[in-house]
């Protein structure tokens, strides 16, 4: 192997060993998630929104052509909200501008994330995944407050 040859695989190895350490601090120092898939939870009927202790709040949502059935949803500042998705008949996807709340909404399945709401304000949801003709209209809104 040539000398510039050993040289870009150095480069290269020590790239992966920079962004694998990152990857390591984001997931355990700044406590970033990976969203995931439930397998041991049947996927639900009903939109729900429910306190589970304090600024700790579980929601499930259902999404549906072409819409989210949720009613706009306010949660303190600072609140920490379990989300858990579904799609009750093709493909969606779940995005909550401003976090990193980012999922598909997959029929038969649940999928998972967590954020925490540091900030008051107003959070949209969109749908990322073309699903339709009526795609533009699936939006909601997570009002964030004092």
């Amino acid at each position: 192997m040539e000398r510039s040859e050993r040289l870009v695989m150095g480069i290269g190895i020590a790239v992966m060993a920079v962004f694998f350490a990152l990857v390591l601090l984001l997931a355990t120092g700044f406590g970033v998630d990976v969203p995931g898939c439930i397998t041991e939870m049947k996927p639900f009927e009903q939109d729900t929104v429910f306190q589970t202790a304090e600024k700790r709040y579980e929601m499930h949502v259902i999404a549906r052509m072409w819409s989210y059935q949720m009613p706009p949803v306010e949660f303190p500042v600072g609140s920490t909200v379990d989300i858990y998705l579904t799609s009750g008949d093709v493909v969606h996807g779940f995005h909550i501008d401003r976090t990193n709340v980012n999922l598909m909404a997959v029929p038969g399945t649940v999928t998972y994330a967590r954020v925490r709401f540091r900030t008051p304000g107003e959070y949209p949801i969109v749908c990322h995944e073309y699903c339709g003709i009526g795609h533009q209209q699936m939006v909601g809104v997570i009002r964030v407050v004092q």
